[in-house]
């Protein structure tokens, strides 16, 4: 048998009283005893004009003016936050260039795959990039570019039927790269660098390995064994793969160890390069290299913990200051070696 119905005034066994008592002033004044407000008749203020402020006019953005260029977009920025972030980064760069110190770019496949390939490519011949450090999925992409002047293929469309990653071409010519390099003596970016410049592939221009190749600059590349797609094929060797990238790994620290006063830069790497970067600089340190006044930057376009405390802020804590800069490699990539080529002396015929 379920419940009856419920009786008026009972909810929950609780019985709603059917008269409230009226409250009396004395039941109001005792009610509100505990509520007391704060005198501010005596409060203490100061002249607008003698505060520091953070946000000042002369601070503030101006309208770009037609016809001015880069040089005029950059100067018409606000002075603050990003926008002088962004303003220093150049500035560092360029006094880098100007003193022969180190420019080390590190970058992730992305930055390949947006097609900013042309653009590090430039600012290597303009003397901006003293040294490239990339993963293994910035080669793979590089290497497709350089023979078909395409990549990325669709992993949703190939991955069910069992076609990911089976490109023949890509297996087989750059683990043979890699192989045949590494036993002569040369890291893995060196060989495949080398490899590139000498076959001259239709695309070959496009590529930042076979510039690398032909104007003389170090690249390094740093693996993670199984995280491409290069690894699943037969002739992939553990052996080259894991001697050519230690030999990188100690290449990159000599390059690191060349940056004092100087600059590194993270494109889109949010995990091997910045645990790399962090190690080359323990060791750099350990044999006294102080790195003092090192900049580094994190350009990607989104904040992640590695970038942020392995490459911004950790190597920076003693000497040198790190920036963030947050955006799309597309975009940004673009500008900030548009803002250096605008301050740029000659070109270096490389």
């Amino acid at each position: 048998v379920g419940p009856g119905p419920k009786r008026p005034g009972v909810a929950h066994g609780w019985r709603i009283p059917t008269t409230l008592p009226v409250s009396s002033a004395s039941m109001a004044d005792e009610k509100h005893s505990d509520y007391e407000e704060f005198d501010l008749s005596d409060v203490r203020t100061y002249p607008l004009s003698s505060r520091a402020s953070k946000v000042r006019a002369e601070d503030f953005a101006r309208p770009f003016t037609r016809g001015s260029g880069i040089a005029g977009l950059i100067a018409s920025l606000p002075g603050m936050l990003a926008a002088a972030d962004f303003r220093i980064v150049v500035e560092r760069i360029t006094s880098a260039r100007r003193t022969g110190a180190g420019i080390l770019w590190g970058f992730g496949a992305h930055v390949i795959k947006t097609g900013l390939g042309p653009v590090l490519i430039d600012l290597m011949a303009r003397g901006y990039v003293s040294a490239l450090a990339t993963n293994g999925a910035g080669i793979i992409h590089d290497f497709e570019i350089a023979l078909s002047g395409a990549t990325s293929e669709d992993v949703d469309e190939t991955l069910g039927p069992g076609r990911f990653g089976m490109a023949e071409e890509t297996g087989t010519l750059l683990n043979a790269a890699i192989n045949t390099g590494v036993a002569s003596g040369a890291g893995i970016g060196e060989a495949v660098a080398t490899w590139l410049h000498d076959a001259a592939p239709p695309f070959a221009h496009l590529s930042v390995l076979a510039a690398a190749g032909r104007m003389g600059i170090p690249l390094t590349v740093h693996v993670a064994l199984g995280t491409d797609i290069t690894h699943m094929h037969p002739n992939a060797s553990g052996a080259a793969l894991g001697e050519g990238s230690l030999r990188d790994f100690r290449r990159f620290v000599t390059n690191v160890a060349r940056l004092e006063r100087g600059v590194y830069l993270n494109c889109g790497s949010a995990v091997v390069l910045p645990e790399v970067f962090l190690k080359a600089v323990a060791l750099a340190r350990n044999r006294g290299i102080a790195l003092a006044e090192m900049t580094t930057v994190n350009l990607d376009f989104v904040r992640l913990y590695r970038p942020q405390t392995n490459v911004v802020s950790r190597p920076t804590k003693e000497s040198g200051r790190g920036y963030s800069l947050v955006g799309h490699h597309e975009l940004m990539i673009p500008l900030l070696a548009a803002a250096l080529v605008e301050l740029d002396g000659p070109t270096i015929n490389r």
